[in-house]
């Protein structure tokens, strides 16, 4: 970085800053997991501070869906890979710095060898089994972890895995020791959120990593900030770093390796298929097969294709009237027809092909739109 760049010029300028802090930022390498609603305002806001290095993740395609909050990508980027299209943007937006894009899920497998390569960690991510994994990894790496979440009117940050000035660090699990009931949480895809809240929270994300890498300002270590958008409410609490929660980490790359976050967030259950917007589509028609929606009765969009809508609710009543040999279940975001796949498993064992819809209605609003 040139000490006089022109692009930093603000930056140069500011009391408390100057060129000393934009070279730490120079310097710094920051990996974003997630490019999505708050990824992208983080991605854009490290890119054009002149972060010296950024690594973005994320498997994902743009939907037409995303852009009522994914901010960094338009219509015609539409079906394209999210890592790629970010990718080209951020560097036409500040060529000066480093972009590693990686196409991929972010799993036990890889973790700890991409998380190993960055100073600072974000995870931009809207599940809990990403969250626990990146958590758990960060944790095991000692790497600073930026958290945010977002729901509906109202979202969170905080900054884990840091030492206060009396030696405490705090990790995710502090907050949550285990998972919740995947049922019991809604989700953006089912709750929604309103467009502009992850850019908000995104920014605030931003902020903490230029405070922790810069030593500016008073970072939120050991705290969780919730700001609601209907009346700009605010509170910040602390975070107690209790070592008993630490208990339910791996204790070694090893373990961690061996663990699956999908399964202990009840994303996954084995002897359930998963099914893809692609694959549902070839399977539904098949022979000797039931599609069964186990949404409510009221819920839109309807399907326009043949089924049986039987609620999760009363799906406990209707087993013994299912007689097909594959059974394929949907509902809105994928958490149901995943619960309900359980309770057909407990009843018919692997005398049937049992399966569901990954990502629900939501998969194949997105498939519709490519």
């Amino acid at each position: 970085m040139e000490n006089h760049n022109s692009r930093y010029a603000r930056h140069y300028s500011l009391r408390d800053f100057g060129a000393e802090a934009q070279q730490k930022l120079a310097d710094a390498k920051v990996l974003v997991i997630g490019a999505g609603g708050l990824g992208c305002p983080v991605l854009q806001y490290l890119t054009a501070a002149g972060v010296g290095t950024i690594g973005l993740v994320d498997d994902d395609v743009v939907s037409l869906s995303n852009l009522q909050r994914q901010v960094l990508y338009t219509t015609n980027d539409v079906g394209r890979a999210k890592a790629a299209v970010a990718a080209l943007k951020l560097q036409q937006l500040n060529p000066d710095i480093t972009i590693n894009s990686f196409k991929m899920l972010v799993n036990s497998t890889n973790a700890l060898e991409l998380i190993a390569d960055y100073d600072v960690i974000i995870d931009c991510t809207d599940n809990f089994a990403a969250r626990y994994l990146i958590n758990d990894a960060c944790v095991l790496l000692n790497k600073p972890l930026i958290f945010g979440a977002v729901y509906q009117y109202e979202g969170q940050v905080a900054v884990f895995n840091v030492s206060d000035a009396q030696g405490n660090k705090a990790n995710y699990r502090h907050l949550f020791a285990t998972p919740p009931d995947p049922l019991e949480v809604a989700d953006c895809n089912e709750a929604g959120v309103l467009g502009v809240l992850p850019g908000i929270i995104g920014l605030m994300q931003a902020t903490e990593v230029i405070k922790l890498i810069t030593g500016v300002g008073e970072v939120m270590i050991n705290k969780l900030m919730t700001f609601s958008i209907l009346n700009y409410d605010s509170f910040i609490i602390d975070i107690r770093a209790d070592e008993s929660a630490n208990t339910h980490i791996p204790k070694d790359a090893t373990t961690f390796k061996a663990t699956d976050y999908n399964w202990l967030c009840g994303t996954s259950i084995n002897g359930v298929i998963e099914l893809d917007a692609n694959n549902f589509l070839q399977k539904i028609n098949l022979p000797d097969t039931i599609v069964i929606d186990v949404r409510e009765v009221s819920e839109l969009p309807k399907a326009d294709f043949q089924n049986l809508n039987i609620p999760l609710s009363a799906l406990s009543e209707k087993i013994p009237e299912i007689e097909a040999n594959n059974i394929i279940l949907f509902c809105q975001s994928g958490k149901r027809s995943l619960r309900a796949g359980m309770l057909l498993l407990e009843k018919f064992g692997n005398t049937k092909n049992i399966s569901h819809l990954q990502r629900g209605i939501i998969a194949l609003q997105e498939k519709y739109n490519e």
